[in-house]
């Protein structure tokens, strides 16, 4: 189940209160904290399945591919940790040792019962908010990917794209995948 117990925090006071690694996922969405417990072996396929072809697709083109638990840092109240994310070479100055500071060219996160409304709802608005171009989302349950493009103002109207289909982020140099390769089986 992911919580939302306090909010106003700021980084500083996230890493005074947990200084050392416990096995959660803690991440700053607007000054709240959001709490996560390990994901399922579904979940985690998905995000290896993903991770490899973004992995591929940076070797040949430059970008970088990461997965959670890896910061971006969106401003001092919002720092998630996206499952995976996709940088392009062209934005690769955004990296540093320890966290991306700005927006990815792609942020996918795997959804699960306990984060769908996260996902969904609180992610979209700060991913939006922050012109992340092209966000995923794994639907786990609808075995699906939905799919938020930037446009001018804002995310188009998402798409729900299918089996059978192919998923594409331009900004990200150009990565395509068929969503059979992302719904995997765990």
């Amino acid at each position: 189940m992911t919580i939302a117990p306090v909010s106003g925090l700021t980084y500083d006071e996230l890493c005074r209160w947990y200084p050392d690694e416990d096995g959660y996922r803690r991440e700053l969405i607007d000054g709240e904290l959001y709490v996560s417990p390990a994901p399922s072996t579904r979940h985690q396929t998905v995000v290896v399945s993903l991770t490899a072809a973004l992995h591929a697709h940076a070797t040949r083109h430059g970008g970088r591919s990461l997965v959670a638990p890896f910061e971006v840092w969106l401003g001092e109240r919002d720092v998630p940790q996206p499952d995976v994310l996709y940088l392009a070479a062209t934005h690769r100055d955004r990296l540093s040792a320890v966290r991306l500071v700005g927006a990815p060219d792609l942020l996918v996160e795997v959804s699960s019962p306990s984060s769908r409304r996260t996902d969904l709802l609180v992610k979209r608005h700060l991913y939006e908010a922050s012109a992340v171009p092209h966000y995923w989302v794994v639907d786990l349950e609808q075995e699906a990917v939905i799919v938020h493009d930037l446009a001018s103002g804002g995310y188009a109207d998402p798409r729900v794209v299918r089996g059978g289909e192919v998923l594409v982020a331009p900004t990200a140099d150009g990565f395509t995948i068929a969503v059979d390769a992302v719904l995997v089986d765990g």
